[in-house]
């Protein structure tokens, strides 16, 4: 399937989403990738996981680049080579990067059952807003989890904890959007997200603001 989805966030900012819908041939051989790409793409024991990472080259490919314009920091935050940032997120059969001037992140989320049991995990400040009974519990979980993945991915830091160091300001599942803030120590920032429903799915994307 071509392009499934691309959402213009601002002048500078784009999102791109694929619906993995072919085969791992077809996307194989549609793609060029570096020696190291094809060494981690062989390593990959799901077929699953390769397809996704196929599927994250062509929408490369839909943004203007190529697997040669991608590389990796020492920390494992993919970046482009043109000064671009660029996030990226795969789950099942969708994928997903953003690319934009700022510092961006972006998460793609299965909705399911299962986040209901490690909400305490993740969550503690959010808690205070949230309604247990609620038919949307799943889905505003959904959404908390996301944001604070994108978050985590846009700082870099492999120190921030979900629960302790971000917080996500009450939101509506109609707003589309919300606010979220990450502090550690000395370090506190703030941050701009928007958010989709598609397919059973919750797309997050964030800026800093």
């Amino acid at each position: 399937m071509p392009l499934y989805k691309k959402i213009q966030v601002n002048n500078s900012t784009t999102v791109f989403v694929w619906k993995i819908e072919e085969d791992f041939n077809w996307l194989f051989r549609h793609v060029e990738l570096r020696d190291v790409s094809l060494a981690r793409l062989e390593k990959m024991k799901s077929e699953s996981h390769q397809r996704g990472f196929l599927s994250v080259r062509h929408l490369l490919h839909e943004a203007g680049y190529t697997d040669f314009d991608l590389f990796y920091d020492e920390n494992g935050k993919p970046n482009l080579k043109d000064g671009c940032h660029i996030s990226i997120t795969h789950s099942h059969n969708f994928s997903a990067i953003i690319v934009s001037k700022e510092n961006v992140g972006i998460d793609l989320e299965l909705q399911r059952d299962k986040i209901v049991r490690i909400a305490d995990k993740f969550i503690d400040y959010e808690f205070e807003y949230l309604d247990k009974e609620a038919a949307e519990y799943i889905r505003k979980l959904t959404v908390i989890w996301a944001i604070k993945e994108a978050k985590y991915k846009m700082c870099n830091s492999k120190s921030l904890s979900f629960k302790d160091n971000m917080k996500v300001i009450a939101f509506q599942l109609n707003d589309s959007k919300g606010t979220a803030f990450i502090k550690q120590n000395d370090f506190e920032k703030s941050f701009m997200f928007s958010f989709e429903e598609f397919e059973n799915f919750t797309l997050v994307y964030a800026l800093e603001n």
